[in-house]
């Protein structure tokens, strides 16, 4: 049996935390890791090396890792470059998540260059995809999995509602395992992602993002509120 086979009809939960929170660490992004598990999760998505080295010794089922790393005039951030693809290689996941976008990337390789990277250091490919095109391309360039994870977090689309179910339709539709990531808020919106043929569903912020889930109940007390971390934008990143 695959890896995505073990993935086949299962919640995935990406564990991650704000950049400035204290549970951005090895230790307690591992134990979060252990928490999603033990409570029915098939696989983690987790950021940066030393993290998802940490999930990786912490679980027994697949980690998804990704690195997230800006580059100045370039819009892609979510493994990125070569130095990114390393990193998650290094760290020991199974899968490597990318931005399969149509825009340009720092080192300027396509999708496929991305995706014969990947298969090369024996790992498999997870497409972060915003459109229906981008589904296409990273299909046809061998991507293992086809998501929707940056739907909402681009130019044009960032108008639309998620989770992104037309486009998980899409995913479906693409013959690649497909994965509905983005805006999972609620047991409902993991049902409604597999009835439109969703293979897995990611749900990240309403279960393991604690610092966003106390500020959006914070905001809604009439007391004096912290200003210690700044205030983001309810769509966070994925």
């Amino acid at each position: 049996m695959s890896v995505l086979d073990d993935l086949r009809g299962g919640l995935i939960v990406s564990v991650q935390a704000d950049p400035s929170s204290p549970l951005n660490t090895p230790e307690a992004i591992a134990l979060l890791c252990r928490v999603a598990v033990i409570n029915g999760a098939v696989a983690v998505r987790v950021e940066g090396l030393e993290r998802v080295a940490a999930a990786v010794r912490a679980v027994s089922v697949p980690v998804i890792g990704i690195v997230k790393r800006a580059y100045d005039g370039f819009a892609p951030y979510i493994t990125a470059g070569e130095r990114e693809l390393a990193e998650v290689a290094a760290a020991g996941a199974a899968i490597v998540a990318f931005d399969a976008t149509g825009r340009v990337r720092p080192d300027g390789r396509s999708v496929a260059d991305v995706v014969a990277a990947i298969h090369a250091r024996g790992l498999l490919a997870m497409a972060d995809c915003a459109t229906g095109d981008d589904v296409r391309v990273a299909a046809s360039a061998g991507a293992d999995a086809v998501s929707t994870t940056l739907c909402g977090f681009t130019d044009a689309t960032r108008h639309l509602t998620l989770p992104a179910l037309e486009l998980t339709r899409a995913c479906s539709a693409s013959g690649r395992f497909a994965i509905c990531e983005g805006g999972v808020a609620s047991a409902d919106d993991v049902a409604a992602a597999f009835a439109a043929g969703a293979d897995a569903v990611v749900a990240g912020t309403a279960l393991t993002n604690v610092d966003v889930l106390v500020r959006r109940f914070a905001a809604a007390a009439p007391g004096v509120r912290s200003e210690q971390s700044p205030r983001r934008s309810e769509r966070t990143s994925p």
